[in-house]
């Protein structure tokens, strides 16, 4: 998702007591606490403030930050850090509009991020960008989806995104889905139960086999609204 962005301060609102939302106007962002390290997961519009500055505020352990994947909104604030990850099927993208001196680490699909005491497992899902990933807590049976899964209309318009690929990546996670209980959305409401995923993939069936009905967009689009049981599309 990639939308004009309403500026406002960062918020930091807690999950429990070593997890952090931090709400940046219409998108968020996560920061998970372990033993030894923090995981940032996205880093926001970057117009809202200092990112570095909200989690050094959280947490003064070493920061691990990694990106679901690379649309704007999701890697506004990535040049304050030492070094970022991210899927290589992202970065063609991302060096267009990043920073030459910034540094960018490979994540590849059944990776594992330890930082004490809680770990990630990366699920490569392509779709709504080439190398969209998931963050998977096989422990406390949370799934970080990114704009993949989303409470609000997915962006499947304009270059590098793909429905055949999305539709795939869907069936993926529908095969987790018994490792699965709540989704970490990025965008609208949170979180969200596991039965969104079989919603996200029934949806983009009927879209791919032209079987919804095309619906203006609340805000300007270069693309129509399309949904099916709560979920949906801009295509």
């Amino acid at each position: 998702m990639a939308q004009e962005h309403n500026q406002q301060s960062l918020e930091a609102i807690k999950i429990d007591d070593n997890a952090y939302r931090i709400e940046d106007g219409q998108v968020r962002s996560f920061l998970f606490i372990g033993s030894e390290k923090a995981l940032l997961i996205d880093t926001g519009f970057g117009k809202s403030g200092s990112m570095r500055a909200m989690v050094r505020s959280l947490t003064d352990k070493e920061i691990v930050v990694a990106n679901t994947h690379t649309d704007d909104d999701h890697v506004g604030c990535n040049q304050e850090f030492e070094a970022v990850w991210m899927h290589p099927s992202e970065m063609s993208f991302y060096f267009i509009k990043a920073p030459k001196e910034a540094k960018v680490n490979a994540l590849w699909d059944g990776d594992t991020i330890d930082i004490g005491g809680r770990s990630f497992e990366v699920v490569l899902i392509p779709g709504h960008t080439p190398g969209s990933i998931a963050f998977l807590d096989r422990e406390n049976r949370i799934l970080v989806s990114g704009d993949s899964v989303s409470a609000v209309p997915v962006f499947m318009f304009g270059k590098a995104r793909n429905i055949q690929a999305y539709m795939i990546s869907m069936e993926k996670l529908l095969g987790m889905t018994t490792a699965i209980d709540t989704i970490y959305t990025s965008h609208g409401e949170f979180p969200m139960p596991v039965s969104r995923i079989n919603q996200q993939l029934v949806a983009a069936r009927k879209l791919y086999n032209n079987e919804l009905e095309a619906q203006e967009p609340p805000f300007q689009l270069p693309a129509k609204m399309y949904i099916h049981d709560g979920a949906g599309f801009f295509y």
